[in-house]
């Protein structure tokens, strides 16, 4: 996406990225900090988490957040706490991103793993499904507010299984959501597809492919900045590529 984002952007916001202790969440809690966000890091990565941490206040920008959950493992109850725990100390949600994602086992249906299949839809589906419908009331108190799922263009190709499945899913739940709440004009709904990233991720899908020869993370966080910000008000229900 050809964006430039104004400095200013995310200004006085509050933003939830889940995933942020590697990679593209890691990149874009980044990005939203320097544009102004308070940023909420969730992981269950610590050590990881407390480095993006640093790296943010560094560069001085607001203080940030660190929420440690490990998706596989949180239940109902520990989501509605999370959104409980961010109305307290903070009063607003402004943003969620979901860029967490498993890749599971790339293998052909028959020779999955059952128990990793299921974590692995937990992790990439239901889990930003529970998160979501946690925060949604608080959310829906403010206006120009924006969930923003992360998607991927390998969900339909043979052997990516339950991740494939669970992307494509992803996809159906953002436009669903979207729709859901077009008519109420405060919260959109919108999905990026990334494309090929240097993550560790993709390293695991094709660890035969130079991670040097591909974009990284920080080269596609601007679609993310679009999407969160005021130029993309106009914008709902959208799956947009960021390369």
């Amino acid at each position: 996406m050809n964006y430039t984002a104004p400095a200013d952007l995310l200004t006085d916001r509050v933003i939830l990225v889940t995933g942020s202790a590697h990679g593209i969440g890691a990149a874009v809690a980044k990005a939203c900090a320097n544009h102004g966000a308070v940023v909420i890091l969730l992981d269950k990565d610590i050590p990881a988490l407390e480095h993006v941490y640093d790296d943010i206040v560094k560069k001085g920008a607001a203080t940030p957040a660190i929420y440690p959950l490990d998706l596989k493992g949180a239940n109902i109850p520990d989501y509605d706490t999370l959104a409980t725990t961010i109305a307290d100390n903070f009063g607003r949600l402004d943003g969620l991103i979901h860029c967490a994602a498993s890749l599971g086992q790339i293998a052909p249906v028959e020779h999955q793993d059952p128990q990793m299949w299921l974590e692995t839809m937990h992790i990439n589906l239901t889990a930003p499904y529970l998160l979501t419908r946690a925060c949604l009331p608080l959310m829906q108190k403010h206006d120009q507010t924006s969930i923003i799922f992360t998607s991927d263009g390998y969900k339909d190709k043979a052997y990516w299984s339950s991740y494939g499945i669970s992307k494509a899913g992803i996809e159906s739940l953002s436009k669903q959501l979207a729709d859901e709440l077009e008519n109420n004009g405060l919260v959109r709904v919108n999905c990026i597809d990334p494309g090929k990233v240097a993550t560790h991720l993709f390293t695991q899908a094709f660890p035969a492919i130079d991670p040097s020869s591909i974009t990284t993370p920080e080269n596609i966080v601007a679609s993310y900045l679009y999407l969160m910000g005021n130029d993309s008000l106009a914008t709902n229900g959208q799956i947009i590529p960021a390369q």
